[in-house]
């Protein structure tokens, strides 16, 4: 995602200060970050008397917002008309509900699609074959595939479509390949009698192919996904959250994007999993004050207990636009070098765009207008 510029070449520090980022700061202070392009770029590191969250008031459309996508209704048998969360021109995040096998196949002609399972279990059928799926898995689809799920009963889940874009993995570098998770585990469909089975089913078949936002229907006298077989180095994937190994420092709290699990062009999806607090006693140990000024940035929680955040449950969604500090809940706050426990116990999924989100209706009906006063002390 880091642009390669040749940066002014400023260095410099002043007053009391850390020489070493996020640990070992001046007595009584907190840390914030200011960053270029996320966390790739130039970097200053303040050193505040106070929380740089402490504000009393907060007027206008820039603020943080949450939102409980467990409380949206409904369960449409279309991924097309699942409601929208949030959007720009390069990505498309909706939530969708669905109880019973979709009535018709999906192809998604504006990119590639990434479904994220918060809850349920079932079977993806697609061109490429079929592949079970459960909770906390990620279904990668490629642009154009014909797909269908099957849930056993109600699922609900995370659609984040990278719009006129690809999916890709980040690069390791020195962690080497197999690091965070080997490519082995990344599971492709199968043709195998269940498949063929579902091929067989009598009867019409409509697929409903999303382009530019709108969706047209192209009706078979039979299913579509009749292949009966194929080869190369494209296909359908899953990966579940409990295949990740996350990086970590016990000396250094490490940025949010050294949890890169998916590249798209102008956004990228993070995975947040269980890993071991600091342990170094000059360490921070929740995050960091930042202002990611280049970024918007979504959270959404799978399972767990969300350290550095109150009241935050599974199902719900944070969104932190560009262009203001945030950082840690000040119950977290007091947690800032010494850890109660000696791991997190969260899941979670965050969504980082290079461009302005904006809000989708259906996501500002089930939005907590009170959360941005969740860091007042």
């Amino acid at each position: 995602m880091a642009s390669h510029r040749n940066w002014i070449p400023v260095r410099g520090a002043q007053g009391e200060h850390s020489r070493q980022a996020h640990a070992d700061m001046p007595a009584g202070t907190y840390e914030r970050e200011v960053s270029k392009e996320g966390f790739f770029g130039p970097a200053a590191f303040f050193h505040h008397r106070n929380p740089p969250t402490g504000w009393v008031d907060f007027e206008g459309p820039l603020r943080p917002r949450a939102f409980d996508l467990a409380a949206l209704k409904g369960a449409p048998g279309s991924p097309w008309n699942a409601p929208r969360v949030l959007f720009n021109s390069h990505v498309d995040v909706r939530f969708w509900k669905l109880d019973a096998p979709m009535p018709s196949l999906a192809r998604n002609a504006d990119g590639d699609q990434l479904l994220f399972v918060h809850r349920g279990a079932g079977e993806l059928f697609c061109d490429y074959g079929r592949l079970a799926f459960e909770a906390g898995d990620y279904l990668y689809l490629p642009r154009g595939t014909m797909w269908r799920l099957a849930p056993a009963g109600e699922a609900a889940i995370l659609m984040i479509e990278a719009t006129n874009s690809h999916y890709s993995l980040p690069d390791r570098g020195l962690l080497g390949p197999t690091a965070i998770f080997d490519p082995a585990l990344i599971d492709t469909p199968v043709m195998d009698e269940a498949f063929r089975a579902h091929q067989n089913q009598p009867g019409a078949v409509r697929v409903e192919i999303k382009k530019r936002g709108s969706v047209s229907v192209a009706t078979y006298p039979y299913n579509p996904l009749d292949a009966v077989g194929w080869h190369g180095d494209l296909a359908a994937a899953r990966i579940n959250v409990r295949d990740i190994r996350p990086v970590v420092s016990h000396r250094y709290h490490l940025p949010p994007s050294v949890h890169s699990t998916f590249l798209a062009d102008r956004f990228v999806v993070c995975t947040f999993t269980p890993r071991p607090f600091e342990s170094d006693p000059g360490a921070l140990k929740v995050p960091f004050f930042h202002n990611n000024d280049d970024y918007d940035e979504v959270l959404f929680y799978h399972a767990g207990d969300f350290f550095s955040r109150d009241n935050i449950d599974a199902g719900m969604m944070t969104f932190h636009p560009s262009g203001f500090t945030h950082g840690p809940h000040p119950k977290a706050l007091k947690n800032m070098l010494v850890q109660a426990k000696p791991a997190t116990d969260e899941y979670a999924v965050m969504i980082d765009t290079r461009d302005p989100l904006d809000v989708g209706e259906d996501a500002a009906s089930v939005e907590n207008t009170a959360y941005v006063d969740s860091w007042k002390t």
